[in-house]
């Protein structure tokens, strides 16, 4: 990276941790971007210049992890089929503790804030749409299709596997929630996991 990238990235992460901080401790819907922005001691423009959208802020590992998705299914192994691919990237996730495995120290506040806004959950519906038709696109491209232009089999697998995931990581999310211990959860969820994309499985070599 140069030194300007190095640069926007650190600035785009102070305003995304000064918004985070805001957002839990206040509540999301409770938070004015120009809050955000003098935490992070920049111009509200210099905030939507990062951040399009104020939910944005808070769900700012969302192009993380369409890029987690798509490197995944493009540089998967020589054989190695596309829901493989898949798998090994959500069980890796969980096993690291990233963000985007849904497990982690902490993690029930971010859920719990997610949970308190309409505006995020609202954002979250869209976030889970738009990676469903990124996937279904990535799925055509693995069959020798037209990614911009995904048949009704790619539309469908995407579809399942992006439920299927969903409620795999549901299941984690309520029992962090619930106060259960981190490390019990991430157990309980490697097992779900692998059960969910077993069905997965079944189901698209149906």
């Amino acid at each position: 990276m140069t030194l300007r990238e190095r640069k926007k990235l650190r600035t785009r992460q102070r305003i995304s941790g000064e918004a985070t901080l805001l957002f839990i401790r206040h509540g999301f819907d409770n938070v004015t971007v120009a809050e955000v922005a003098r935490a992070a001691e920049v111009s509200t423009m210099t905030v939507f210049n990062y951040f399009p959208r104020k939910e944005d802020l808070f769900l700012d590992r969302v192009p993380e992890g369409r890029e987690l998705l798509i490197r995944a299914v493009r540089e998967r192994g020589a054989g190695e089929a596309p829901l493989a691919a898949l798998r090994r990237l959500v069980l890796g996730l969980l096993a690291q503790r990233h963000p985007l495995g849904a497990v982690g120290e902490g993690y029930e506040h971010f859920w719990r804030t997610v949970r308190d806004s309409p505006a995020l959950l609202a954002r979250g519906r869209e976030v889970v749409e738009e990676l469903e038709h990124t996937l279904a696109g990535l799925l055509a491209e693995a069959e020798g299709g037209d990614a911009e232009r995904p048949g009704h089999r790619s539309r469908l697998a995407a579809a399942l596997i992006v439920a299927g995931v969903r409620t795999a990581f549901a299941e984690a999310i309520g029992r962090q929630l619930a106060g259960e211990a981190v490390d019990e959860v991430a157990a309980g969820q490697v097992e779900v996991v692998r059960r969910t994309f077993e069905a997965l499985e079944r189901a698209l070599s149906a």
